[in-house]
């Protein structure tokens, strides 16, 4: 999906020398962002792939990445720092959740909902993956090239990769070329401090921390720009608070397991009355909410919870299309 990681070639004529040779931070992130088109894509030989065309499968294997990284079985991961990511935990079962929203039969008949919630689950794992990805990968130069992601400045193969992305007219210009990084220094300044302490009361607060300003990048940089601003979505989002409209609607909730929905109700998260998810602060008051509880579930019933975590990140490669045949448009890699 893009140029490879490594390659060989002469750099100076004398024989069996060295010299020292130095990627510039765009060339990273470019590796970084061909990693997230990879890990979306089905595999056609060894020059092409086309992304999945289900919309529910990708949130599935975006649940499944968010899972690894949380985890530290994703590529690059470090076991010995499980826990550093905590984000990455509560965004595996918020992607789950935007899965089982696809799959809602409810759901698709509202068109600008059903892609809007694809639309923003793609972009957002587009983005977020990538900040994780570069720290866990190229952890010296994190700091160097955080400010530095630029995706119209990526070198020329990923340039075209990205080219490809579903609605990437419309998406890049609206989350400003996945440039955008002030929650982002705050969130990894975070996963440092995290990293750097034993386990106790104090890294829980930092893990919590971390995961607010995540969210906060996530709910604003990113899905309020390119979904909740978007008059064709929040138009829908507002109608299903009206009364009769409500009782058809699926309910607004965050269920802490790797199924769509539990009746034990201390594993789920339910929206309050009156929230307006078209509205930041309003959405983040229930998202904070949702994280308290998930955070008391994550010290409280761990084994579960990382059971529940392990469980999605066996999605990593699911395409229930697989066999089908796809208009997907095709995205070539050297």
């Amino acid at each position: 999906m893009g140029a490879p990681d490594s390659v060989s070639s002469q750099t100076n004529a004398v024989e069996n020398s060295c010299k020292e040779l130095h990627c510039d931070c765009n060339l990273m992130w470019s590796m970084i962002q061909q990693m997230s088109t990879k890990r979306l894509c089905r595999l056609h030989g060894s020059n092409e792939g086309s992304i999945i065309p289900v919309y529910s499968d990708r949130a599935r294997r975006i649940s499944a990445t968010y899972a690894r990284f949380y985890l530290e079985t994703e590529d690059y991961g470090d076991p010995a720092k499980k826990g550093r990511f905590y984000w990455m935990a509560l965004g595996a079962f918020a992607s789950k959740t935007v899965a089982c929203s696809l799959d809602d039969l409810r759901v698709p008949i509202i068109d600008p909902v059903f892609k809007g919630l694809a639309k923003g689950n793609l972009w957002l794992f587009y983005d977020i993956s990538g900040w994780h990805w570069y720290y866990t990968r190229f952890r010296s130069s994190f700091d160097v090239c955080v400010s530095c992601r630029d995706a119209s400045a990526y070198i020329k193969p990923v340039k075209d990769q990205v080219a490809n992305y579903p609605w990437k007219d419309e998406a890049l210009p609206k989350i400003k070329n996945m440039h955008e990084h002030g929650y982002i220094v705050e969130g990894f300044n975070l996963v440092k401090q995290i990293e750097a302490m034993r386990e106790g009361a104090r890294q829980e607060e930092l893990k919590f921390s971390h995961l607010i300003a995540i969210a906060n990048h996530e709910q604003n940089v990113i899905l309020q720009q390119l979904i909740y601003n978007d008059p064709s979505f929040s138009v829908w989002v507002k109608r299903q608070r009206w009364p009769i409209v409500n009782l058809v609607s699926p309910e607004l909730q965050l269920a802490f397991t790797s199924a769509c929905d539990t009746k034990d109700a201390r594993l789920k998260s339910i929206a309050p009355d009156g929230t307006k998810l078209e509205n930041f602060k309003s959405r983040m008051s229930w998202i904070t909410d949702a994280a308290r509880t998930f955070h008391d579930l994550m010290q409280t019933q761990t084994a579960y919870m990382e059971g529940q975590i392990a469980a999605m990140a066996g999605w990593v490669g699911v395409d229930q299309a697989e066999n089908l045949a796809s208009d997907v448009v095709a995205i070539p890699f050297p």
